[in-house]
Formats: C-alpha cells, structure tokens, sequence
C-alpha cells in the first residue's frame, strides 16, 4: 500500500506536505507546479486517504504550538552565533513541520505569561532547578539543549564534550605542545556559576599527560572582546604558552587579533585552537583550527522529540539525554611548536 512518504520521494517534498496537500489545506503555501506533482504521484501509486482518526491527527499536527525559551538577550545570540544556529534549527524544522513557534527571552518581564497555553517547550541554555521545576509543572513535553546536568533528571540534548576537548588535546600534543593555556567564559545560572565541562576536561587532560596549564588559564566572557582582552593579560606573563585552547570561536577570533596586534605570528609563534565551528571560523587569518559543534541538528533534534511526544501523547517516565559528537576541524591555526 503507498504511503506518505512514497510519493514525499516522487514529489521531493515532506509527508507532512503531501499529507496537507491530499486533505486541501489551502493555508500551505506551495507552487502549483508541486501541488500537481503530489497529486500525479497519489493517482499513480494508487494511494487511499486514510481513517478519520487520521484526519483527526493531521488536524492536531496542524495546530502545535511550540514555545522557544531562550536565557540569553538577543545581543548575546549575536555575539556568539553558535546559539543562532540552534534556533536556525529549531525554526526551519518547526516551519517544516507546520508547527508555530514563539520566541521568548528570560529577559523578557513577563516570560512567565507567555509560556501558557504552549503544546511544548525548548529550552535553550542554562536554567536553574527551579526554572527545571516550573517548566515540569507548566508542560510534561519540554526539552533543554545545550545544558548537562549530573545526572538524568531532564530531557536534555548536549554535546560529548569530553570526547571533543580530549581530540583537541591529542592534536595539540602530537604537534608537540606541552605548554598550553586555556582562555573560557563563565556561565551564570541564578546566584551560581554553571560547571564548565570544557575546563573541567582540559584540566584532567593536563593533569593526565602532566602538561604545564595552571598559569595560563583565564575566564571571563564567551565574545570576541573578552577572548582579545584574555589574551592580553596572557601576554603580559615572563612565558607564555605554545599553545591556547579556547572554549567558543570568538573568544579564539579576539584572541588571534590580540595576538596580530603584539607582532605574534599564528601557529609559529603561538597555536590557537577554538570550539563551536561558526561560519567566520574558517576565514580567519589564518583559518581557525576548531572543534565543530551540530548546534543546527541539535535544534533539529529537539523539535523531532517534542513533535512525536506531542502527537503520540506520550507519558515517557524516565526523561532522556541525547548527546551529540563533535569533529575536530583542522586548519591553519596550529602547527608544530618552536618553543622549548
């Protein structure tokens, strides 16, 4: 029996597509030209429209509502692009899926407000236990990326932060790095300050394979601004390292341009090595070696979750950690040290 998804391959649209062009949904916005080709492919294949609990489901599908929640301001967003290309991913699936999504800040006074009356939630940052408790009560289908907690308590989606530090060292290492300091940021949730996993690994790292760190390590914000002016203090020291990790791609871009402005060339002086893979990182000069970040898929991903929860009414107890990989990019901004 043809399906959805047979004649999605022939038409080269979504199910969800096809499904809205075959019940004559004139709000979907469609060339005629596509609206034809479903059609020819429907009558071809032989397909039969099914029950009305179908119909009935389309119709749900047809009216989700999805609340984004974003912990940062918007100027944050557009200081560190990697938070940019998770609501990307959450927008273009939910606009994909015909789903609605309203965008909400913490900031806002009255955020409170507007997460009623919401199908689901995506969270995007950093939240207390508290915030945790107050979205379990406001809807059993919420989901947070791009925050880890000690154990499952939520659903979450992260990234293997270990896995990507401990890649990044080993490259480091064989290049023969021994020295090699670390400039992060230092994320606030309420009155604490959130475990920073990249530091945490860099350290166990360097403690491991008894390489010299602890004079060189430096936090202060995720920007481009606190990456120049972290560099700086690092230049002032009698000795500086061969190498620098740096926990996000603007804090290495402030980083290099600190570097460029001291008379320090990149990598045969210094190597510099960053975290996230924005789009500027492989134009920088010279191009930024990085670890890349699915922050696109994990938006991706998180809308995928909470539309099948929502449609299928699931009452899942436990909650679940989806937990991404990340792939070192190498470019030209480390090389083999010179130093002793």
């Amino acid at each position: 029996m043809a399906t959805l998804k047979d004649i999605a391959n022939i038409a080269h649209v979504s199910p969800a597509a096809v499904s809205r062009i075959l019940n004559h949904d004139d709000s979907l916005s469609v060339t005629p030209e596509t609206r034809e080709k479903v059609l020819t492919a429907a009558k071809e294949l032989g397909y039969k429209k099914k029950s009305k609990a179908s119909a009935q489901k389309m119709k749900k599908m047809n009216s989700i509502t999805i609340g984004l929640l974003q912990w940062y301001s918007m100027f944050q967003e557009l200081e560190d692009p990697y938070y940019q290309n998770i609501r990307n991913g959450i927008e273009s699936c939910c606009m994909n899926l015909n789903i609605k999504v309203i965008r909400i800040f913490k900031t806002d006074q009255d955020y409170k407000k507007q997460l009623a009356q919401l199908d689901g939630l995506i969270c995007v940052g950093k939240y207390s236990s508290d915030d945790i408790m107050n979205f379990q009560k406001l809807t059993k289908h919420f989901i947070i990326v791009d925050m880890l907690s000690s154990k499952i308590s939520f659903n979450c989606i992260a990234l293997d932060f270990k896995q990507a530090v401990y890649d990044i060292m080993d490259y480091l290492v064989s290049l023969g790095h021994k020295r090699i300091g670390y400039l992060g940021g230092i994320e606030q949730i309420g009155e604490s300050i959130y475990f920073e996993q990249r530091k945490s690994f860099f350290i166990d790292y360097c403690t491991r394979y008894h390489l010299e760190y602890e004079p060189y390590m430096i936090e202060e914000e995720f920007s481009a601004e606190s990456g120049f002016q972290m560099m700086n203090r690092l230049l002032e020291k009698d000795r500086i390292p061969t190498a620098v990790f740096a926990a996000s791609d603007p804090i290495a871009i402030g980083a290099m341009r600190a570097l460029h402005e001291a008379g320090l060339r990149i990598p045969k002086d210094i190597s510099v090595v960053g975290f996230d893979n924005i789009s500027v990182a492989s134009y920088t000069n010279p191009p930024l070696t990085t670890i890349h970040a699915p922050a696109e898929m994990m938006g991706k991903t998180a809308v995928e979750f909470l539309y099948q929860k929502i449609m299928f009414n699931s009452e899942a107890v436990l909650p679940i950690r989806i937990t991404f990989p990340c792939e070192l990019i190498v470019r030209d901004s480390a090389g083999p040290t010179t130093g002793d």
